[in-house]
């Protein structure tokens, strides 16, 4: 168990660092192979060939070149989205070396996998390094071409985005609600504890 403020977990079923690791390491690399994977099979197969429609159209397999980041957004900053990738990957592992929770190990992998996946392309593809071009290739009615790497780096933030609000951070701490916070303030004013005459409130040194 863990009390109210970010103390630490305690409990025998709390996952050893090595787990939480391993589940990193993992997410990334299945992440990473998925994406270059399918990125090569695109190449070789859907290149000067016509999209092929699946499930009534519902999905499309279409082989496209994005210059800009995911989902085709910003197609003229190529090398700058190139070195800001490579920030964020170096954040994400110095970040992992503070896991201690699960879920986060999970956020962080499908980001570490995803963001490495798109940036191999602006390395290895034509016109050249940091200039790349990404391959996307799956198209759904009315959203833009991505691919696996843009899925996993989607999915990754949005977990995160969930994982902060309900106070669960990196260290395996959980913070306290904002509004549980504010109900405690609020009971200290309306109640406040009666002092002894003559004797200072005790405080935790």
């Amino acid at each position: 168990m863990q009390a109210t403020g970010g103390t630490p977990l305690t409990s025998p079923s709390t996952p050893a660092p090595r787990r939480r690791l391993g589940i990193f390491i993992g997410v990334a690399a299945a992440v990473l192979t998925l994406d270059v994977i399918s990125k090569i099979i695109v190449v070789a197969t859907l290149s000067d060939h016509p999209p092929i429609r699946l499930l009534g159209g519902l999905l499309t397999l279409e082989e496209t070149r994005n210059a800009g980041a995911a989902f085709s957004i910003g197609t003229g900053a190529t090398a700058l989205f190139a070195l800001v990738a490579i920030g964020v990957i170096i954040v994400i592992v110095r970040t992992a070396r503070r896991l201690s929770s699960v879920a986060w190990a999970w956020v962080l992998g499908l980001l570490l996998g995803g963001a490495t996946g798109n940036l191999i392309d602006r390395l290895v593809r034509s016109p050249g390094v940091l200039r790349g071009e990404v391959v996307d290739w799956i198209r759904l009615p009315h959203f833009a071409v991505f691919n696996i790497a843009d899925a996993a780096i989607t999915i990754g933030g949005v977990l995160a985005v969930l994982l902060a609000l309900s106070g669960r951070q990196i260290d395996g701490t959980r913070a306290a609600p904002r509004h549980a916070q504010g109900a405690q303030e609020d009971g200290r004013r309306e109640f406040p504890v009666p002092q002894t005459p003559g004797r200072s409130e005790d405080r935790d040194w």
